[in-house]
């Protein structure tokens, strides 16, 4: 992702080496000089997320003592954005942790997409700037269902990405359902009912992430069979894809699974029903404007 925004602005990637001592410690050496200079760390905190968050750190840190004009922490994917909450006695709040940390490295601004939390924005006291991948599934679905969207329906996964998809059902011209889903225990959920039309549509499900896949997956199974819809699409931003997801996203009715590249998919996660579609254009635009002191909005 970094080399695409870079050919994208016309610009070539920073010389950076990172290097492992013997026991496992990270070790950045910038290679060339960032005195006065405006600069982008593109690192998503994704798995293995406390080796990635550590190394960021440590760029961060290195630019600083090499007197960066301004650092920017470019995280498409921000890890721990779940735990944004106390939901028990004694749970720890680790987005704000990861906050305070990234600000004490010494980073001057965010960039980041679809947080799982619109709250994490204000753990930060600097700027945040969240971009959504919406758009960009917007004009994919737009172009493929171009002419039939009398027969579409938009399905949120849950009661939590309702704003999420109405925004999204609108901007597409049509109706909005509901999964109305009991969580019985961590990474694991049962489906209630659906709420909303979906017989013979075709329906979109949209969500912000896919880990487990079994929200997603039982979503898709109740709109198959209780709903009896015609065919059943689905879009995350961050395509996680922890244990056995692939499995059940191979074996459930889903004809397509689109993701963004804000986490990288390696070649053994790339199965037939998946699809990835670049968001760097996005990040180059807005890193443009962010350098330029222009409006991101």
């Amino acid at each position: 992702m970094a080399q695409k925004i870079a050919e994208l602005l016309g610009v070539s990637l920073g010389q950076m080496e990172v290097t492992k001592f013997s026991d496992g410690e990270t070790s950045v050496s910038v290679m060339e000089t960032v005195r006065g200079f405006d600069v982008f760390l593109v690192q998503s905190t994704c798995s293995p997320v406390n080796h990635n968050l550590m190394e960021l750190l440590i760029m961060i840190d290195a630019c600083k003592r090499a007197s960066a004009g301004r650092i920017t922490a470019v995280m498409p994917y921000f890890g721990y954005a779940r735990q944004d909450r106390k939901a028990k006695p004694r749970d720890p709040i680790s987005a704000k942790l990861v906050a305070d940390i990234l600000t004490s490295a010494g980073v001057n601004r965010v960039l980041t997409m679809d947080l799982h939390a619109l709250q994490i924005q204000g753990f930060f006291n600097i700027p945040v700037d969240h971009l959504v991948g919406a758009p960009i599934f917007l004009d994919y679905f737009s172009e493929r269902f171009k002419g039939d969207e009398e027969n579409l329906v938009i399905v949120s996964p849950d009661v939590g990405s309702v704003m999420r998809t109405r925004k999204f059902a609108k901007k597409m011209n049509a109706p909005m359902a509901i999964i109305d889903k009991r969580r019985q225990m961590a990474n694991m959920c049962e489906v209630l009912n659906i709420i909303g039309d979906v017989q013979g549509k075709d329906v979109i499900i949209l969500d912000d992430m896919v880990d487990t896949a079994g929200t997603l997956c039982k979503a898709a199974d109740a709109l198959g069979k209780e709903g009896a819809a015609r065919n059943v699409y689905a879009c995350a931003t961050h395509g996680v894809l922890s244990g056995g997801s692939l499995a059940m996203i191979e074996a459930s009715p889903i004809r397509e699974l689109i993701l963004l590249d804000t986490i990288p998919l390696v070649a053994e996660k790339r199965i037939g029903k998946i699809k990835v579609l670049s968001t760097a254009a996005m990040f180059a635009d807005v890193i443009r404007r962010i350098h330029a002191e222009e409006p991101v909005g």
